[in-house]
C-alpha cells in the first residue's frame, strides 16, 4: 500500500493551491481529478469562459451603439461557433497555468481521469490501487442543479456545461433562473442576437441583493430588450414539432427554441465513500468548522463543496486556511466579515458586507450614503451613466457596499480594503482620487455624509464670526 502525507480530491482552484504549496514544501502529495484536465469548473465551464463570452457580447453591443459615441452604428454579423472558438482559445491559454507537469515538477503525483473513494478514515481506492494518507483535502466543487419540472428531461435543455460548445445561436432562449449565471449568460446571448426571456420563481431577481439595486438592474436589462418574469415558477415543459413550450403556475405560457437551466448548484458529494470515512454532509455540501475541518479532524474541505460562498476567490481563501492548519499546524479560522462578489452583467453589480436591511435586522442604526454614476464626470465621458453606489455605514465605519455600474468589480476593492483595515470614511474623503476616474464615486458618496453639517446654518454662523474676528 502506497502511503502519502496528503491526498487531495479535486483539481480546481482550491485543490491546486493546496497541492502547489504542499508539494513545494516537500510533502508527498497525491491529487486526484476525475476529469482529464486540471482547472475545475471555473476554468472550463464558469468564470473564464463566461467572462470571455460576456466581453464578446459587449463588443457586439458597442458596435450597435456607435452613434452614442459619435460614430456610425454597425450591426455585427454574429457566428456563435467563431465566438466560442475564441472562448476556447482563452481557456486553453490559461490552461497552461494548470498544466499537470507544472505540479509534477513541484513533487505532486497527479492522477487524471480517475475517481477516488474512501474505504476507511485514512485510505482511499483509486482504480485498482489503495492509497493511505495522514491528511486529506476534499475540493470537488459543484455541478448544475436540475429542478424537477414535468417534461424538462424529455424536452431537453442546456446548462453552463454545454453553453460554450454551442455552434449556433438559438433564435429564442428561455433562461430558468434569475441568479448570477442566468442574468450574465442571458444578457450575453441577448447581445449576440437571441431573443431572451428570463423566468425567476422568486419575486425579485438576485434575491440576496439590495432590492433597489436588483430592481434597477432588472430595469436596465428590460430596457436592453430582455424579457423578465418574476414570480414565475415553471410547472411543465413540452415540445410540439420544432417548438418548446413552457408553462408556469401563474398561467404564463412561453414558446422558445432552447432552454438554459441556471437554477443553482449541487455539491459533488456522491460516490466518494464519505460515509465510510465518517464525514458528515448535507444537501448544501460537506460540513466544516472554521478551520475547514470536516467531522474527521484530519480531513479538510474547501471551495464550493462546503460553501458558504460559491466563488473561486473564496476557494482560494479557504485553501489558505487549510494550508495553515493542515500543513503548518498553525490554527487559523475563517473570517467572513468582508467577502466581496461581483455579478458580471452590464452594468456590473459588486457587493461586499451588509445591506441596509441586514444591518437593521442586526439591530444596527446604520446610515446609507448614495451617489449616482450620472453625476460622475468619467461616467459621462464613457457614456456609462447607469447605476449608483450605496454605502452602509455605522459610526463612521463601512458595514457594506453595493455598486451597480460600469467596472463595479474593479471599484469594489477600495471599499473591501477600507472594511478589512477598518478605515473610517473620513480617510476615504481625505484621500486624493485621480480625476477623471470612476473611483471618484467613493469620495463623492462619502462626502455626502458631511455636506449637511458643512453647509448648515450653524457652520455658516461660525464662518461668519471667524471672518469678522480674525484678520
Amino acid at each position: 500500500m502506497k502511503e502519502r502525507d496528503l491526498i487531495i480530491f479535486g483539481g480546481g482552484a482550491g485543490g491546486l493551491i493546496v497541492a502547489s504549496v504542499a508539494g513545494q514544501l516537500g510533502l508527498k502529495v497525491t491529487l486526484i481529478e476525475k476529469e482529464d484536465k486540471l482547472g475545475g469548473d471555473c476554468l472550463h465551464y464558469g468564470c473564464v469562459p463566461s467572462k470571455t463570452l460576456i466581453m464578446s457580447a459587449k463588443v457586439a453591443s458597442l458596435m450597435r451603439r456607435g452613434a452614442e459615441f459619435g460614430l456610425d452604428s454597425i450591426k455585427p454579423e454574429v457566428d456563435l461557433a467563431k465566438v466560442n472558438a475564441h472562448v476556447k482559445s482563452v481557456v486553453e491559454h490559461i490552461q497552461q497555468h494548470d498544466d499537470p507537469e507544472r505540479f509534477r515538477a513541484y513533487g505532486c503525483e497527479i492522477l487524471l481521469g480517475q475517481k477516488a473513494e474512501f474505504i476507511s478514515r485514512h485510505e482511499v481506492r483509486v482504480g485498482e490501487q489503495v492509497i493511505k494518507a495522514k491528511r486529506f483535502v476534499i475540493a470537488t466543487g459543484t455541478r448544475p442543479f436540475i429542478p424537477s419540472i414535468k417534461g424538462l428531461e424529455e424536452t431537453g435543455f442546456i446548462t453552463n456545461l454545454d453553453l460554450f460548445s454551442l455552434q449556433s445561436l438559438p433564435k429564442r432562449l428561455v433562461v430558468l433562473g434569475g441568479g448570477a449565471i442566468g442574468l450574465e449568460m442571458g444578457q450575453a446571448l441577448s447581445r449576440l442576437g437571441s431573443q431572451v426571456t428570463i423566468l425567476q420563481r422568486n419575486n425579485q431577481i438576485l434575491p440576496q441583493e439590495d432590492s433597489e439595486v436588483a430592481n434597477a438592474l432588472q430595469d436596465k436589462l428590460i430596457k436592453d430588450g430582455i424579457v423578465i418574469h418574476t414570480g414565475a415558477k415553471t410547472k411543465q415543459v413540452y415540445r410540439e414539432s420544432e417548438n418548446i413550450y413552457i408553462e408556469c403556475e401563474n398561467g404564463l405560457k412561453i414558446e422558445t427554441d432552447q432552454i438554459l437551466v441556471a437554477t443553482g448548484r449541487l455539491p459533488n458529494v456522491e460516490n466518494m465513500g464519505l460515509e465510510k470515512a465518517g464525514i458528515e454532509y448535507n444537501t448544501k455540501g460537506i460540513i466544516v468548522d472554521r478551520r475547514q475541518r470536516t467531522s474527521q479532524k484530519h480531513i479538510y474541505a474547501c471551495g464550493d463543496i462546503c460553501g458558504p460562498y460559491q466563488f473561486t476567490h473564496m476557494a482560494e481563501y479557504q485553501a489558505g486556511i487549510v494550508i495553515s492548519n493542515a500543513i503548518f499546524r498553525f490554527p487559523k479560522k475563517t473570517n467572513y466579515r468582508v467577502v466581496p462578489w461581483v455579478i458580471y452583467t452590464d452594468p456590473e453589480l459588486a457587493r461586499v458586507g451588509l445591506t441596509m436591511q441586514q444591518a437593521s435586522e442586526q439591530g444596527l442604526n446604520a446610515t446609507e450614503l448614495r451617489f449616482d454614476f450620472k453625476d460622475v464626470d468619467r461616467a459621462l465621458t464613457d457614456v456609462a451613466t447607469s447605476g449608483f453606489i450605496k454605502l452602509v455605514t455605522h459610526k463612521g465605519s463601512i458595514l457594506g457596499a453595493s455598486i451597480l455600474g460600469a467596472h463595479a468589480g474593479e471599484l469594489l476593492p477600495e471599499i473591501v480594503l477600507a472594511m478589512q483595515a477598518k478605515i473610517k470614511i473620513s480617510e476615504i474623503s481625505a484621500a486624493i482620487h485621480a480625476y477623471p476616474t470612476l473611483a471618484q464615486i467613493h469620495r463623492r458618496a462619502v462626502n455626502s455624509a458631511y455636506s449637511p453639517k458643512l453647509f448648515s446654518s450653524k457652520t455658516k454662523k461660525i464662518v461668519k464670526w471667524i471672518n469678522i474676528l480674525l484678520p
